[in-house]
């Protein structure tokens, strides 16, 4: 009787066969990973990952009430507001009560024969010096400011009327001529010490000289007159626009307002200050 070995066979392939889809399947799952792996990769790398939500910063969304005024833009620059200025219009510069008053070889006093009402003397002084009121009361201030920083001084003349300038004037003219007395003496009607607001002032020590600036008294006045209202008023090198000499002794009350603006100002004389022409000679 003959065996027949076919289902044997038949087995053993069905297991060949088995074994084979076996590795193949292994193989192509290894390959499929080895090409989804990269791709996921390639995936997280070019989505975006969620941004926070800021915690200051006001939704898109939200819409601002209008207000009445604008409100400025964050990135425009604010505009500056305007520093106040001196208004220099503040005070006549031809009324001779004002005191302000503009007086020089361009302008003369007017009316010519004017007198303050308020004449007055200057307390603390031995002199019979007179100012009007309120420049008297300063340059008192400014005596005995200057007496406690050791730079004392007196007033040698103050106000002087008309006449009395006229005397004066006209005895510098006889004794060395009008060209001369005319760089350091006014004429009748054209001088400041007639309006009561201007003063000589001297110390004993070069007295009525260009070096009375390098005295104590000198010194003081020329830093610290402006605190009580005062300015040298023929300051040096400046006689092409006042007409006169450097006179470190002669001071002009002005009032402290103005005496400062001309202090923290580049210039040094009222005609520059106030716009006027230079009056280095009489019209």
């Amino acid at each position: 009787m003959r065996v027949s070995h076919a289902p044997v066979y038949r087995r053993r392939r069905r297991v060949v066969l088995a074994v084979l889809v076996a590795i193949v399947g292994l193989g192509l799952g290894y390959g499929t990973g080895a090409l989804v792996w990269p791709r996921a990769e390639a995936e997280a790398a070019v989505t975006p990952a969620p941004s926070p939500t800021p915690t200051e910063t006001p939704e898109a969304s939200s819409t601002p009430t209008p207000s009445a005024t604008p409100a400025s833009s964050p990135s425009a620059s604010p505009t500056p507001s305007p520093s106040p200025t001196f208004d220099l219009t503040a005070y006549s510069l031809t009324d001779p009560d004002s005191p302000w008053v503009i007086v020089n070889k361009l302008n003369p006093i007017d009316p010519a024969e004017y007198a303050p009402e308020d004449l007055t003397r200057i307390a603390g002084m031995s002199s019979a010096a007179t100012m009007r009121a309120e420049a008297a009361a300063a340059m008192s201030a400014l005596h005995e400011a200057a007496v406690a920083a050791g730079a004392p001084f007196t007033v040698s003349t103050a106000y002087r009327d008309h006449a009395t300038q006229s005397s004066l004037y006209y005895g510098y003219v006889n004794r060395s001529g009008q060209a001369s007395a005319d760089r350091y003496s006014a004429r009748p009607g054209f001088s400041e010490h007639q309006t009561g607001l201007a003063a000589d002032i001297h110390n004993g020590v070069c007295d009525l000289k260009a070096c009375f600036g390098t005295t104590a008294a000198g010194r003081y006045v020329a830093e610290h007159a402006w605190e009580h209202g005062f300015v040298i008023r023929y300051p040096e090198g400046k006689q092409e626009v006042t007409g006169y000499i450097y006179e470190p002794w002669h001071l002009r009350y002005v009032g402290v307002e103005l005496a400062t603006a001309l202090h923290e100002s580049d210039v040094t004389t009222l005609e520059e200050l106030f716009g006027l022409p230079a009056a280095p000679d009489y019209s």
